[in-house]
């Protein structure tokens, strides 16, 4: 539930937020394959990232608690997991787990919650079997279940046909044990963070053509001690409200601020929005807001934090378009329709298109009853929503949030306290 708080949104202290949910997955499966033991602090707590963990456990890392408070991996060998690994509604767990098992040499079979067994999942299915992956899955592989008759795999020169770090992250990490080189080439630079983690661990890996190329050879991988930064797109979410809401002020920080993750500061920016980023941490206080248009190439970069931005339009002047962003209907829920039912309900004029949203603003938002349709960013950027409604919003299906940022009530208290 979210009411308009009469004195703005504020913290004595740097807002922390969840550590980052990309960084984390992939740090604990390059965890899992380095000889020895690494050291992860900051996880994020989601369930999302939980799934992960539990699969590594069942493939054989030892995972435990260090006395200093990170997470205690010791990786490899690994074995047959016992049962179905359950990604519950986390794509990216089922995604990268996917590229993971593919050289693995036994079956593995994953599966995944109502929400994620309708997501798609042949865009990684597809290149793993040009490596000689063996996948099976629902409608011809398109659909999980996934079971993965691991083996012997082969490099391949791979170009991307629409943007995905989930997919090149698969990839890679296929590659990490596939005879040759395997490459990857993007036309959209997507998230570094594969990567950036496979050189950590002393992978051989280079990145050319600034970014849009990465190449992997197969490589054995060195433990890693690693503090994972605060997630931008879980910070995007206050980042936002400190600009719509009266006497607001935040600073929210230390994040990570690296390739293919602050778009949404550029989007607010454009919007007039005042945002500052210094040494990791983002610094917004309330704006007058312009409409702008969101479309083409910077759409990728922008999939996570596009519902609430939906709902900066409908506190800007003038017309915000949201284009190409197709998508946002096969996320945890269709976020197209979930954000135009929500913002409706509060009084925005919000209309559908195929592959977007229109918002006009800016409107006079009146709290009202809404629906998550089971989707955390959808939650979240609604309660951002009621934050600058008049009244009362109450957010149905808000049990959804704890699947990325369990303590987002928490912090909302602590800023308006």
């Amino acid at each position: 539930m979210a009411g308009r708080p009469g004195g703005g949104l504020r913290a004595q202290s740097p807002l922390r937020v969840p550590g980052d949910k990309s960084i984390s997955h992939r740090a604990l499966l390059l965890a899992a394959q380095a000889g020895g033991v690494s050291r992860i602090a900051g996880l994020s707590d989601g369930d999302d990232v939980y799934r992960t963990l539990e699969a590594i456990r069942a493939l054989g890392a030892r995972v435990s608690d260090d006395p200093t408070g990170a997470l205690r991996v010791e990786g490899g060998p690994l074995h047959r997991p016992l049962a179905p690994i359950f990604a519950g509604n986390s794509g990216t767990t089922m995604r990268l787990l996917a590229g993971f098992c593919a050289p693995l040499p036994w079956r593995t079979v994953i599966v995944g919650d109502e929400s994620l067994s309708r997501r798609p999942m042949d865009r990684v299915v597809g290149p793993l079997r040009a490596m000689g992956a063996r996948i099976e899955g629902g409608d011809g592989g398109r659909l999980p279940p996934l079971e993965i008759l691991g083996g012997a795999l082969r490099g391949i020169d791979y170009e991307m046909p629409m943007a995905s770090a989930q997919v090149k992250a698969a990839i890679l990490l296929a590659g990490l044990h596939a005879e040759g080189e395997t490459v990857v080439r993007e036309r959209i630079r997507t998230r570094a963070h594969t990567e950036e983690l496979l050189a950590r661990c002393g992978a051989d890996v280079t990145v050319e053509d600034d970014g849009h190329t990465v190449r992997l050879k197969p490589s054995p991988l060195r433990p890693f001690a690693l503090e994972v930064p605060g997630d931008p797109s879980q910070a995007a979410f206050w980042v936002v409200a400190a600009c719509l809401v009266p006497n607001s002020e935040l600073d929210v920080g230390p994040v990570y601020v690296g390739p293919a993750r602050t778009g949404f500061i550029e989007v607010l920016r454009r919007m007039g929005a005042h945002v500052e980023v210094d040494g990791g941490h983002i610094r917004a206080r309330v704006s007058s807001l312009r409409a702008t248009t969101i479309a083409g190439d910077e759409v990728p970069g922008l999939i996570d934090e596009l519902p609430v931005l939906a709902v900066a339009g409908a506190l800007a002047e003038g017309t915000t378009e949201i284009r190409n962003a197709s998508e946002l209907r096969v996320k945890e829920s269709d976020r197209i329709a979930a954000m135009a039912d929500g913002l409706r309900r509060l009084g925005a004029d919000v209309e559908t298109r195929g592959d977007g949203l229109v918002v006009r603003g800016p409107t006079r938002l009146v709290g009202a009853t809404v629906d998550a349709h089971g989707d955390h960013r959808v939650a979240m950027a609604l309660a951002v929503a009621g934050l600058a409604a008049e009244g009362e919003t109450t957010v149905e299906g808000w049990d959804a949030v704890s699947i990325s940022y369990p303590t987002f009530e928490e912090d909302l208290h602590l800023c308006l306290s």
